[in-house]
């Protein structure tokens, strides 16, 4: 009888920062994990072969590095594929908002075929509007809206550094998946929430109007007003609003929202079973996401590399090993600073995170369950 291993933990392979030989450098380490994790049985030989990566907007400094794509590069290579890195265009206005601009980013930050060793394609074309329709059997979608190039891909490797986000409290490989994988349509299906101002908060700075890619944002006796039929949601006027009179009501619109974003992230995998590994990288863990354009100062120190089949272990493994350590001094935290205290929610209260693991449970994207092994 062949035993059932579908409720087991999944396995969950981490390496340390620690090196004192040439074995152990941090390319070697993310070779091993390749292996261990069981990555080289997910690419096949002629494979046109995904590598999920965020390139980082212009002024990010803390995006993947490109030398550890190199080392996945060189393990497709090695599996006999051909590696493609990839991201999509943004729904916001910035450094990525098309192919042409994104590329150009993507070589600015070092994603290029000198250093890679292999080409950068921009998956959802040159004004995002190559797109496929995945069928899913979700709560919020029966199909989503995927980046054609990701979908007709026959393998994927994800690459995701893990850190804080504003609205989903941390992006990790769930996230990397959902908004990474989607072009604007599906990001916009995703978000599809309205913000408001509070007039109280608004010091009239204009940030939120030069940073709104649609125009639904101007000022009004110095006060920002946003244009509700006009808002698509994307959330950048709260990122850039320094003052956070930008909200949206949290008690019954951040739930559905992450709900969209988990099934949008198993859309983005249909029809690859076995053919999708996940590494998370722990490592710069700021308190936002690499789509904005600066990059604050790491809330833990660094902790390593994780390498799962499972997106939602993996990021639970990660969100458990960011919670055990004590907090960075002089970075954005002013609270949940000890050793086991939630770091995320201490950045962004009204966040939830959780959901990610419930939910992604529910639809049959992965299990929260997990064994961390050492390698």
């Amino acid at each position: 009888m062949t035993k059932d291993t579908s409720q087991e933990p999944a396995k969950v392979y981490f390496a340390d920062l620690r090196a004192r030989t040439a074995n152990r450098n941090r390319t070697a380490k993310l070779k091993k994990l390749f292996e261990a994790a069981g990555f080289g049985d997910v690419v096949a030989k002629d494979d046109l072969t995904a590598i999920k990566v965020h390139f980082g907007e212009r002024g990010c400094d803390t995006h993947i590095s490109p030398t550890y794509v190199r080392a996945v590069v060189d393990c497709i290579k090695d599996c006999g594929g051909r590696a493609f890195a990839t991201d999509t265009n943004t729904l916001y206005s910035g450094s990525r908002h098309n192919a042409v601009d994104h590329l150009t980013t993507a070589v600015e930050h070092g994603f290029d075929y000198a250093v890679l060793g292999a080409p950068v394609i921009i998956a959802d074309g040159l004004d995002s509007t190559n797109i496929l329709e995945v069928p899913i059997a979700g709560k919020h979608f029966q199909t989503v809206k995927i980046a054609g190039d990701i979908a007709r891909a026959n393998s994927m490797l994800v690459l995701s550094h893990f850190k804080g986000h504003e609205l989903a409290g941390f992006g990790g490989a769930v996230k990397n998946l959902a908004m990474g994988c989607a072009p604007r349509a599906g990001k916009q299906d995703q978000h599809c929430v309205r913000f408001e101002v509070d007039p109280k908060k608004c010091i009239g700075c204009s940030e939120c109007v030069n940073v709104c890619p649609v125009g639904a944002i101007a000022l009004h006796e110095k006060k920002a007003v946003i244009s509700k039929d006009v808002c698509i949601g994307c959330g950048e006027c709260l990122t850039v609003c320094p003052k956070k009179a930008m909200s949206i009501d949290w008690k019954t619109e951040i739930v559905p929202f992450m709900e969209r974003m988990v099934e949008y992230a198993l859309g983005a995998v249909a029809g690859k079973q076995g053919r999708v590994g996940y590494v998370n990288f722990l490592v710069n863990v700021t308190p936002d996401c690499d789509c904005v354009p600066w990059s604050d100062a790491p809330i833990v120190p660094d902790i390593g590399f994780l390498a799962a089949s499972d997106p939602v272990a993996l990021d639970k493994a990660c969100l458990d090993l960011v919670n055990e350590q004590a907090a960075c001094p002089e970075c954005k935290l002013e609270h949940g600073l000890s050793a086991g205290e939630d770091k995320f929610t201490a950045l962004w209260k009204w966040t939830r995170g959780d959901m990610t693991f419930a939910h992604g449970a529910a639809i049959g994207l992965g299990r929260p369950e997990y064994e961390l092994i050492r390698i």
